[in-house]
């Protein structure tokens, strides 16, 4: 199995493409399959979150593109360009993955989230696309998913607990 370890330049010439979920491209360890058939094992920087478009350095010297893999999301739009901003206020607060684009917002699946949009006056469609959330507001941040007992969604502040020497 070859190994990935570093993320390159994006302006570097691949030779192959491996297809991440969101979730997948969180991960700093993993083993997936280029479209090109190998077997690569990720083994990146704790807390590297990939993109799509990024490029990743293989062990032999070759380079292969990360492209960001469908996946089923709730498109969420609103009557308005204030309306979208309260909701993205809303589900933000929440401290979930959220893509925001010019006149709707992305999101990974979460029923609750889903009512509260709702009830905000927003429409909640299904659609499945490439998910590439905001990667946070602190410069080189980046989004920390995970779920919670109940299956809701990522908490973006994860990573960010103080720890017992910061109190």
């Amino acid at each position: 199995m070859k190994t990935a370890t570093h993320v390159i330049a994006q302006s570097t010439k691949a030779i192959d493409s491996i297809l991440l979920t969101f979730d997948q491209r969180e991960k700093s360890r993993l083993r997936a399959e280029t479209t090109g058939g190998i077997v690569l094992g990720l083994m990146l920087k704790i807390g590297t979150v990939l993109s799509h478009g990024d490029k990743l350095q293989i062990d032999d010297g070759s380079v292969v593109e990360v492209i960001a893999a469908d996946e089923k999301l709730h498109e969420i739009r609103a009557v308005n360009a204030t309306q979208l901003a309260r909701i993205a206020y809303h589900v933000g607060n929440r401290h979930v993955p959220l893509q925001v684009n010019d006149d709707h917002l992305l999101m990974l699946p979460d029923h609750v989230l889903r009512a509260m949009v709702e009830g905000l006056g927003g429409t909640v469609t299904e659609v499945t696309r490439p998910f590439q959330p905001e990667s946070g507001a602190y410069g080189h941040s980046h989004v920390h998913h995970s779920h919670d007992d109940e299956g809701h969604g990522g908490r973006i502040h994860d990573g960010l607990k103080p720890s017992t020497q910061d109190r």
